[in-house]
């Protein structure tokens, strides 16, 4: 029987948002000393240039979405806002007390859990307190996860005199016997009422996330789902693959069985589909899993080779430093990643004693910093470039000679001095960053630490 592609590489891999990914991390050498200072070092470099983002991490969520992985905190009181957003803007102020000038903000992205369990007013007091430091940057790009369950319209208008002009709506399956199963039931009629009312308030970036592979999502629920999405006509569209990841700590995946959810090449073909009823409609794929209308910013990044991945997801633009508050949130200034005690209880006792609540890291080395660009630019452009004369990467051969392979099935090709992703190779695009993915080749993980890669 011959082996289809999707069943060849469909292997457990980094989803790559950071390079190294955080299990491969040195957090032997690190320390929050060596921390500041690549902050520093970054923001100096930086701040006037392009300025800083912001990722703010909003944990709480009023009921569990079993196909989630995030770190959330599941509560219907909702006395639990005002100290939360205490302790983020004290955190603030414990970067802003070690900036030689005000931060220059460029980007904010409020992520979860469920920012929308926020009422707008206590969503308004956490930016305002964030710019009692800061100033925005000209072009500034601000954006946030609405659930359209609880997403009012106070809450879109309140965001948007702030300045946020994108916004996310977490759709992922319209068919009642998957949103059952993922613990997520919300019917079109609350996607289009946030739609269209974001569209009526001035939103230039409405994004709808979709994901394949959920448990028990057959073809014509994806079609289904697909045309729904068109007829609202999102400018931006995350299509997914489900990470099934039941083994993670804290991971809410327990409503359903492992024979629930679609594989392979079952799995793929959903993908297809869903991607071929978008091409129609005007989508074209961006990235890995994204597609966005011509007119839409992020489309016209990418054109124009300025795409950028991070720990929000991909973005319009690049800034140097990206600093994330809140419980579990991740920094990277680019010499460095930090992230935040995951726990609730433990983030609020370090704030408390005026200490960055940073329990782990990771500190990049020459030969880090190198792969992390080429495999940003896998993700974001589908290609990457070298020179042989830049002796620091001396693994390269290696690296080319395992993508061989890949080359022969038509996934990529290999020129002199760079590598081109083909339209056949882009589902592949994890598959093709693991052979520069050295830490992982030097020590291959003995339990399953990735979602499968197709």
């Amino acid at each position: 029987m011959t082996v289809s592609l999707v069943q060849k590489y469909n292997v457990p891999g980094p989803r790559y948002t950071s390079y190294p990914t955080v299990p491969y991390w040195d957090e032997s050498s690190f320390s929050k000393e060596k921390w500041n200072k690549t902050v520093l070092k970054s923001f100096a470099e930086s701040n006037a240039s392009e300025g800083i983002s912001l990722y703010i991490h909003l944990p709480f969520c009023e009921s569990l979405c079993t196909f989630c992985g995030c770190h959330k905190r599941i509560t219907k009181r909702h006395e639990v806002e005002h100290p939360y957003i205490q302790a983020v803007l004290k955190e603030w102020n414990l970067y802003c007390n070690t900036f030689p000038e005000k931060p220059v903000i460029k980007e904010i992205h409020l992520g979860g859990g469920t920012p929308t369990f926020f009422a707008p007013e206590n969503l308004e007091q956490l930016i305002n307190g964030i710019f009692e430091r800061a100033v925005k940057a000209k072009e500034h790009e601000f954006s946030f996860e609405g659930h359209p369950n609880n997403t009012t319209k106070v809450h879109l208008q309140k965001l948007y005199d702030l300045g946020f002009r994108r916004v996310s709506f977490g759709v992922q399956d319209y068919s009642e016997k998957v949103q059952t199963a993922i613990h997520r039931l919300q019917p079109f009629h609350n996607v289009a009422k946030v739609t269209f009312w974001a569209r009526e308030i001035g939103y230039t970036s409405i994004s709808h996330d979709l994901v394949f592979g959920l448990p028990f999502q057959t073809l014509d629920n994806v079609i289904d789902t697909i045309e729904k999405t068109n007829s609202l006509a999102p400018d931006r569209i995350a299509f997914y693959s489900y990470a099934h990841v039941p083994w993670i700590k804290g991971n809410g995946q327990r409503g359903f069985k492992d024979e629930d959810v679609p594989k392979d090449d079952e799995k793929r073909k959903l993908y297809e589909v869903g991607k071929a009823l978008l091409a129609e409609r005007g989508y074209h794929e961006i990235g890995m899993d994204h597609f966005a209308l011509k007119e839409d910013s992020m489309y016209q990044s990418f054109e124009e080779g300025k795409l950028h991945r991070n720990f929000m997801g991909y973005t319009a633009s690049k800034t140097q430093l990206m600093i994330g508050l809140g419980v579990s949130s991740i920094s990277d200034s680019w010499y460095g990643f930090a992230q935040n005690e995951k726990e609730l209880e433990a983030y609020y006792d370090r704030v408390n004693r005026d200490e960055l609540p940073v329990f782990r890291g990771h500190i990049l080395t020459e030969e880090d910093l190198i792969i992390r660009q080429h495999i940003l630019n896998l993700m974001c452009q589908f290609k990457t470039t070298w020179h042989y004369n830049n002796g620091n990467f001396k693994e390269l051969h290696e690296v080319l000679d395992s993508l061989q392979e890949m080359s022969h099935d038509g996934l990529l090709i290999i020129k002199p001095n760079s590598l081109v992703v083909t339209e056949k190779g882009k589902p592949f695009v994890r598959n093709i960053c693991m052979a520069f993915d050295l830490r992982l080749k030097r020590r291959t993980p003995q339990n399953q630490l990735f979602s499968m890669t197709v």
